[in-house]
């Protein structure tokens, strides 16, 4: 069974270098037919210059949707053919220019010439396809420009991740788990305090049994996150040590378990969240602007030496 048969379009990328390779095997024979010692990829830089004003390896580039170091290659070997000459520019002497030879000039002729029968043998080629494959790679490289084959792709990966996340009401079995994950986070960036030792000594009379609810997330069962609200009254709850083991970020496992404690304060009749955190953890306080958390300017002291942000969402 042919190898693209196997893979199907997971292996695009494979079976368009197969077609590219096809043919510039094929240019060679083209450009032969009139006895040029011409490279296919030399073209695009070789019909840009036939066809402008001097321009540099940058202009060049630009106008090709190649990349500088791809260029400057093509222009060495091309130099080394006698293609193409280096020259100042008029404007600015410190800048140089490539333009065509003499020689390059004078095999213009032939290649325009094979470029009209090219471009009659591609529309040929294109009339026994079924579909616009011209205008279907103009439309692929314009989807790409609006959202890469990997970003397309750490998403969809993302998303299988978080699948095998499962978000569990705390017990005393997690107790470990909660005090070692919110340890980790606050000693690798701080350093604990006197409200964390309470918290995470003893949560169940700080938290829990104060009408506080805790939450641990589950990555293939095994402990990778968690986070609490503490009850402040029955309208608002304080959303607070909110931790994800960094082997398992990038998971989805944050917002999963801020929204856990955002369902739990609804359905309890709450109509305010509030945190604190510091603005050197990026990545969540860019998730609580993204569920809607506003910042707030004063309020009260916090217990905290570390927060300089405060931060409250109404339910």
């Amino acid at each position: 069974m042919d190898f693209y048969e196997r893979t199907g379009i997971m292996a695009l990328g494979s079976r368009l270098r197969r077609l590219s390779e096809t043919i510039t095997q094929d240019s060679l024979g083209i450009y032969q037919l009139e006895q040029l010692d011409f490279e296919p990829k030399w073209f695009p830089v070789y019909y840009t210059l036939a066809h402008t004003d001097p321009l540099s390896v940058t202009e060049i580039a630009e106008q090709i949707g190649h990349s500088h170091p791809s260029v400057s290659q093509i222009a060495r070997e091309m130099r080394k053919k006698g293609l193409l000459v280096t020259l100042k520019d008029k404007y600015d002497g410190r800048k140089n220019m490539l333009a065509l030879s003499e020689y390059g000039k004078s095999i213009q002729p032939k290649v325009d010439k094979l470029c009209e029968y090219v471009h009659q043998g591609v529309w040929g080629l294109l009339q026994e396809t079924e579909h616009d494959i011209w205008q279907a790679i103009d439309d692929l490289e314009n989807a790409l420009a609006q959202k890469s084959l990997l970003n397309r792709v750490q998403v969809i990966r993302k998303k299988s991740e978080t699948q095998q996340v499962r978000i569990v009401d705390y017990t005393a079995v997690y107790r470990d788990d909660f005090r070692r994950l919110n340890e980790d986070w606050i000693t690798r960036y701080f350093k604990m305090e006197e409200a964390d030792h309470k918290a995470l000594g003893d949560p169940d009379n700080y938290i829990i049994n104060k009408g506080g609810y805790i939450f641990i997330a589950l990555y293939r069962e095994k402990p990778v996150g968690a986070c609490a609200m503490i009850k402040m009254s029955d309208s608002t709850y304080e959303l607070a040590k909110m931790a994800v083991d960094p082997e398992a970020q990038g998971k989805g496992i944050g917002g999963l378990l801020a929204q856990a404690i955002i369902n739990k304060a609804k359905n309890l009749g709450a109509n305010r969240l509030f945190l604190e955190s510091n603005t050197k953890m990026e990545a969540a306080i860019h998730l609580y602007y993204k569920l809607g958390f506003k910042k707030i300017v004063g309020g009260p002291i916090s217990p905290y030496e570390r927060s300089n942000i405060k931060m409250e969402l109404f339910l």
